[in-house]
């Protein structure tokens, strides 16, 4: 796929002192890319959008760089002990993202450039945890692979946790533009997870991202370079076809990974969930979206933040996970199923 190339850019003055924002500025002046100034990453005018179809059009078009102030991390679970950001948003136009209420009506991309100084902070969380080993999610709110040409972030912060004893690393990414990673000294100290769906989902839902047959051969790529590999499938939809769709996407899967890979892969399951305010952004944006968002169809249940979402039912549940287990058990009997919610 292409690799992005934003439409404009907006500047925080004070990114312009760091060498990262320096370099970005200067790529992107070489491709006249037109750039503003703005006084802050977290309010940005003058994306186009009368409408929010166009205003989300256009964000997802426009890259903001800033510098991150806030070091402190927060949990992570079930994927890692904590989490910390390069960046937010991605230039994919998932239709079900689950960052559509965080995000506001113009989840524009945005990177920060004091990566030294974050990647000191996680330094000081890991020792702060000794003797324990302490993990950390960097792409929670933010695909790093997709924006890597134009950063090199996640480049760095691979070869940071290869050298971290007592530090690990967890990347999730639907794109495929991995070739700037094989090369590192990663130690086995970073876990690339691919997140992958059957084909009418990604075709329906995941505009903008690699292709299966794209994220596949880039998950290859990674477990012949030495990371430990694993694979979220989500979210998981029940539809007409849905059993025989994962079971083409699993057996597809192992076909291509090899019986040497097949042994280590892991895998974490997560069914389509959905809020209210979710699905009233998503109409929004997308108002002819083939997502099913019936609440009648669904089971009701309070968050820990104070908002329910609406889950496939019990027995609905059940299914997907029965059937989903017994398939990865056949064509991957030593991978690890980490969870399924």
């Amino acid at each position: 796929m292409k690799l992005f190339i934003p439409t404009r850019a907006f500047f925080e003055p004070a990114a312009l002192e760091y060498p990262l924002g320096k370099k970005i500025y200067e790529e992107l002046v070489a491709k006249d890319i037109p750039i503003k100034i703005t006084t802050s990453h977290n309010r940005v005018l003058g994306i186009p959008g009368a409408t929010p179809q166009i205003g989300y059009r256009e964000a997802k078009r426009t890259l903001v760089v800033g510098v991150k102030k806030s070091l402190n991390f927060n949990t992570c679970r079930p994927s890692a002990d904590y989490e910390f950001t390069l960046g937010t948003s991605c230039p994919g136009g998932c239709q079900y993202c689950y960052l559509a209420t965080t995000l506001g009506r113009k989840p524009y991309v945005r990177v920060y450039v004091n990566v030294d100084e974050i990647l000191t902070a996680v330094g000081r969380s890991i020792q702060k945890h000794l003797p324990a080993t302490t993990s950390f999610e960097v792409a929670s709110t933010s695909d790093p692979v997709a924006v890597e040409h134009l950063t090199g972030s996640l480049r760095k912060t691979i070869a940071f946790f290869g050298r971290q004893d007592h530090g690990r690393l967890r990347v999730v990414t639907k794109f495929a533009n991995v070739d700037s990673f094989l090369d590192l000294d990663h130690q086995k100290h970073t876990k690339f997870r691919f997140s992958i769906n059957s084909r009418y989902v990604i075709e329906t839902f995941e505009a903008n991202t690699a292709s299966l047959a794209e994220r596949l051969e880039a998950a290859r790529k990674i477990a012949q370079a030495g990371y430990p590999l694993g694979f979220i499938i989500a979210p998981l939809f029940i539809y007409e076809h849905w059993r025989q769709d994962y079971r083409y996407l699993l057996e597809n899967l192992a076909q291509i990974l090899g019986s040497t890979v097949q042994k280590t892969v892991s895998f974490e399951l997560i069914s389509h969930r959905f809020t209210a305010r979710a699905k009233n952004i998503i109409l929004e944006r997308f108002p002819h979206t083939k997502l099913e968002m019936e609440e009648s169809a669904r089971k009701f249940k309070w968050g820990k933040y104070g908002y329910g979402k609406y889950l496939y039912p019990p027995e609905k549940l059940e299914s997907l996970k029965d059937y989903l287990a017994t398939e990865i058990n056949r064509l991957f009997p030593l991978a690890e199923i980490e969870y399924f919610i």
